[in-house]
């Protein structure tokens, strides 16, 4: 009864912030020509109900691409196929083919947040719930502590419901956590499932999808290539083809459906970045224009190379020696690595890393809070663009607060709380005269020299004009100081994952 008590208001507590978000305007909101991300939802619901599928992802008179075109994978199309045949029976007008675009009323907004809305409580909510009731050695209301702390994280509130279902975030990171709580099971089949649905839902889930492939391979490696491991594997080999197969099949008829679908999800005509991102690439091009300088095929194999010597060591460390704490650990890895070096980022795909860092929140509450608070900080000129200061703020204090409150984040910096212990031995031996309180010290300073950064930036960005010569100074600054805080994370993770095998304390992971 103590955990159902403490959990029913973990989950309150975040509905009633979510729903308390959404009640604010949503992007592009009364800006044509196109609208913002709350037309392109809708649009989409008004392509999918109107046209026939072969029709979706092409180019016509029916189906202008520039307006908003489909470029995300099937299983998108399909939710919004769903929401429209719902919006068509309590009001055809929201999804009239031509005549409803830019569509605006009160009742249609509502609807919008609703979906969201469900969406959410359907999916990602329950999957934060078990996963948070799932960990072990700790209690009851350290489960709750951890549930709320991550239904309170403001960067996919204020994306989902205050930026305004751009793309149904909650969707696909929550059939992501599923995935992770079937392997966590081992569930092995319905976890792969789950994450064939979030991939052929949102295509960037290609962020997890290496930990995904080592962490399976290596249990079969674990059970023998020649004995039970060859039929895990084929297993798993026939659950991915034949759930990905299931997703695409309207669009496997005709290759050249299946190519289009392709270009659309992948649009590298856009080149190595386009709008300000706080990865790797965008940072750079303020000292080095890349894009000015390379082909566009250069570009690509560049960002590819570094893209997977970064994620290497952690996945091959994975497949060797498969453990749910280096699975977790390696989803943060991999997922900052995509984000920091690939090709075409967005800026809300940092949402893609906070979500596995939101799961190692309980074990390295400093680390992975203080992330949490640059995530949502390096989307700050997106943000500001949407009106969101007021919402941004006070998510940010109450994510604060319930992390101040519940669970050690800003108190515990020691080499034992950041789980560095093993690899400042090794470094001890060539340092001997690093003492042990030089590191927490060190953490500190570090912390508070990025939070001083992030508000002193924040209220400039809210209170000064930028140069007219550099119009874009505060969202260039922005981006570059996440950037150098996400490389340290980087840093950080991977020591975390080479050095945690010499590490005696844990054999047995949550």
């Amino acid at each position: 009864m103590e955990k159902c008590y403490w959990m029913a208001v973990a989950i309150l507590m975040g509905l009633t912030v979510r729903w308390t978000v959404s009640l604010h305007s949503y992007s592009g909101a009364g800006k044509p020509p196109l609208f913002g991300d709350y037309e392109a939802q809708r649009h989409w619901q008004e392509v999918t109900l109107n046209l026939p599928v072969r029709q979706w992802y092409f180019n016509s008179s029916d189906n202008d691409l520039q307006y908003w075109g489909l470029d995300y994978p099937p299983l998108t199309a399909y939710h919004s196929l769903l929401c429209a045949y719902v919006a068509e029976r309590i009001e055809p007008a929201w999804v009239a083919l031509y005549t409803s675009r830019g569509h605006e009323s009160a009742a249609h907004k509502l609807f919008m947040r609703a979906t969201v809305f469900i969406a959410d409580l359907m999916i990602y909510i329950p999957a934060v719930v078990l996963y948070c009731c799932c960990l072990k050695e700790i209690s009851t209301k350290k489960k709750a502590a951890s549930a709320l702390c991550i239904l309170l994280y403001p960067g996919l509130i204020l994306i989902d419901h205050g930026h305004f279902q751009h793309i149904y975030n909650c969707v696909s990171l929550g059939l992501a956590l599923w995935g992770v709580l079937g392997v966590s099971r081992d569930w092995d089949l319905l976890g792969s499932l789950a994450f064939c649905l979030a991939l052929n839902y949102k295509q960037m889930e290609l962020y997890h999808s290496l930990p995904f492939f080592c962490f399976l391979l290596g249990k079969c490696f674990q059970k023998g290539l020649k004995g039970k491991g060859l039929g895990s594997l084929l297993r798993l080999a026939c659950t991915v083809v034949a759930s990905c197969a299931l997703c695409w099949l309207p669009f496997l008829t005709e290759w050249e459906q299946t190519l289009q679908v392709l270009r659309r999800l992948f649009p590298v005509d856009r080149g190595l970045f386009e709008d300000k991102v706080a990865n790797v690439w965008c940072s750079l091009s303020v000292f080095v224009k890349v894009k000015d300088l390379l082909l566009r095929d250069t570009q690509i194999l560049i960002s590819f190379l570094i893209t997977l010597l970064s994620v290497l060591p952690a996945c091959v460390k994975l497949t060797l020696r498969p453990s749910l704490r280096g699975f977790r650990f390696a989803l943060v890895s991999c997922a900052l690595s995509f984000f920091l070096f690939s090709f075409q980022v967005h800026e809300k795909s940092i949402l893609l890393v906070a979500l596995p860092v939101c799961l190692v929140l309980h074990e390295v509450p400093f680390m992975s809070a203080w992330f949490l608070l640059v995530s949502t900080f390096s989307m700050l000129p997106l943000l500001l663009r949407d009106g969101l200061l007021l919402p941004s703020v006070a998510t940010t204090m109450a994510f604060c607060m319930a992390c101040a409150a519940l669970l050690p984040a800003w108190a515990e910096a020691s080499e034992e709380a950041l789980q560095l212990g093993a690899f400042l031995a090794a470094v001890r031996k060539h340092l001997p005269y690093l003492k042990p309180a030089l590191l927490p010290h060190g953490i500190r300073c570090l912390f508070l020299a990025s939070v001083t950064t992030m508000v002193l930036l924040t209220l400039m960005s809210v209170t000064l004009e930028p140069p007219r010569k550099y119009p874009d100074l505060f969202a260039v600054l922005v981006c570059f100081v996440s950037c150098l805080n996400f490389l340290l994370f980087l840093a950080y993770f991977n020591i975390v994952i080479m050095w945690d095998s010499k590490n005696g304390r844990r054999k047995k992971t949550n």
